[in-house]
């Protein structure tokens, strides 16, 4: 197989993210928040329920893999593995970009999902800056009919972009373009970061043209301008970037204050989440899922098996952190106050 560009670099963040430290020098800020625990809890451990609903479809559990990857040998590989856990743990995922497939115009073998998981909340995923660069309506919706896809995520990456040599940086505009997209597709628009945060300020003004619902994917988790380093053969370039490992907005801190000024906009709480008791915070602090990308990738490229046994880990962690707090559902945990350590 013959890779162009943008499927080696694909590879390479792949390979980055398996072999190497790019954290970020944030933490998510879950760590300084607690659950109250309860001695006596007043439930039993099977009575606890963590099924959910999000954008009309009934979830297992609050929990969405994340996207991640697509579009190369690997990348599907770890794309069909995750689809079979998500299936079997009956929650939701998105796909990694789709920019590649749709620029060739043929449909890669990670357009099979379906087929594995008939069941599950999907979602297709380009990159906004793409509609900057050609993309429009017709792209979008390839993107969704590709894989069936149940909703969009347009994700936002202005930084990544600035820090990559081949990187697309012309956003002047795109908020009318997305909301654009917005109005003319069938289906659910989500925007989503890709590791710094979203403010306050952009998630009003995203949700004033019509975006769904929004994925902070804050700070604390996979920093994309520590991958980017970790790619550069030029000496600046690695200096430069960096600069950046500490930059962006902490995930519960994202959570807090777009949950606390946008109450009716569903939430997904991603950005280094990596179990089920932070989860359990995120949904007791606004949130309606909890992504979860670098604490699968891993067992992901593993295998299904080993994928899906990370899943329902991060499901029993939950279970068990509600069961702790005495919440029965998913409802109870929401109106449980979080403690500041």
């Amino acid at each position: 197989m013959i890779m162009d560009d943008n499927q080696k670099r694909k590879d390479e963040h792949i390979a980055i993210n398996l072999e190497q430290d790019v954290r970020s020098s944030l933490t998510t800020g879950f760590e300084q928040f607690s659950l109250p625990h309860r001695a006596l809890p007043e439930i039993d451990l099977q009575q606890v329920d963590a099924g959910t609903e999000f954008l009309e479809k009934r979830l297992a559990a609050p929990v969405l893999i994340s996207s991640m990857t697509g579009g190369t040998e690997l990348g599907d590989r770890i794309n069909r593995n995750l689809a079979w856990a998500a299936q079997s743990a009956g929650i939701a995922m998105g796909v990694g970009s789709q920019r590649t497939t749709i620029e060739e115009g043929s449909f890669s073998p990670g357009s099979d999902l379906r087929k594995i998981a008939p069941d599950i909340l999907l979602f297709a995923n380009l990159g906004a800056i793409q509609l900057n660069y050609g993309f429009g309506l017709l792209e979008c919706q390839r993107a969704l009919d590709s894989i069936q896809a149940d909703g969009l995520i347009l994700h936002l990456n202005p930084l990544q972009e600035a820090l990559q040599k081949e990187g697309q940086t012309r956003f002047g505009g795109l908020l009318d373009k997305i909301g654009i997209i917005c109005r003319a597709l069938e289906k659910p628009v989500i925007i989503k970061e890709v590791g710094w945060g979203i403010s306050v300020e952009d998630a009003r003004r995203l949700i004033e043209v019509g975006v769904t619902a929004i994925d902070v994917a804050g700070a604390g988790g996979t920093s994309w301008s520590e991958v980017e380093k970790r790619r550069h053969h030029d000496e600046s370039l690695y200096r430069v970037s960096s600069v950046f490992r500490d930059w962006g907005i902490p995930t519960a801190t994202a959570v807090q204050n777009l949950a606390g000024a946008f109450p009716n906009t569903p939430l997904i709480a991603s950005g280094g989440l990596r179990t089920g008791l932070d989860l359990a915070k995120a949904v007791a602090m606004g949130a309606k899922l909890g992504g979860f990308a670098g604490a699968l990738l891993a067992a992901a490229a593993d295998s299904s098996e080993q994928a899906l046994k990370a899943v329902n880990e991060i499901i029993l962690e939950l279970r068990i952190a509600m069961f702790s707090a005495g919440a029965v559902n998913i409802f109870a945990l929401k109106d449980i106050k979080l403690t500041h350590r």
